[in-house]
């Protein structure tokens, strides 16, 4: 039952799911989608990337000023789905974002190839794009600004999100799925099975 059934922490369940997925899965492994909503709970949802996880939460990063950087900022609640087809379970994640500190988002940043720093710092996130070659002028401006280091540029962020809610979800045969659902009660996680 891949661990669920006897599992008490969700958090080291999830990173043995998460090594059976880099090991199994064919595609970017660490895809989540990431849902936000505007304060007055208009909801998006987008595909990002997990960049790190430790006890602080799931941290990923992104432009400050796109859209979901814009709904972070006035409703600091989101959830995250990871699928993995391939292995047949998913995993659901609510609670409260943060941002990271600088002094993180600059080593990512940095850590990034030259092409992708220069790629962040040229596109306008969720803005309108009046044509692929105004993109295509405003990398090649970037790159000549910049012949060396690519500095962070201050839109572009860590965030983490700390989980309160985490459900794992194995594919079961005639829809008998197994679903087990950790809420955090203060310091500990309290544990649940759920109905298909």
């Amino acid at each position: 039952m891949t661990g669920a059934r006897a599992a008490v922490d969700p958090i080291a369940l999830f990173r043995a799911w998460m090594i059976d997925a880099e090991a199994k899965e064919p595609n970017d492994p660490n895809a989540l989608a990431l849902a936000t909503a505007t304060a007055d709970g208009a909801p998006s949802v987008r595909m990002v990337l997990l960049k790190s996880l430790d006890e602080r939460g799931f941290a990923f990063y992104t432009n400050a000023e796109s859209r979901k950087g814009a709904e972070l900022a006035e409703n600091p609640r989101a959830a995250m789905c990871f699928h993995w087809k391939s292995l047949r379970r998913q995993v659901r994640i609510e609670g409260l974002v943060s941002e990271l500190p600088d002094a993180e988002a600059d080593a990512y940043f940095h850590s990034r190839s030259r092409g992708s720093q220069i790629g962040a710092v040229a596109s306008r996130q969720s803005r309108p794009l009046s044509s692929r070659e105004a993109l295509e002028e405003r990398v090649q401006v970037i790159e000549e600004r910049y012949p060396d280091a690519v500095p962070r540029p201050q839109f572009w962020r860590g965030y983490v999100l700390w989980p309160e809610r985490i459900e794992f979800w194995v594919n079961g045969a005639e829809r008998l799925h197994d679903r087990f659902l950790f809420l955090r009660a203060d310091s500990a996680w309290v544990k649940e099975q759920l109905y298909p």
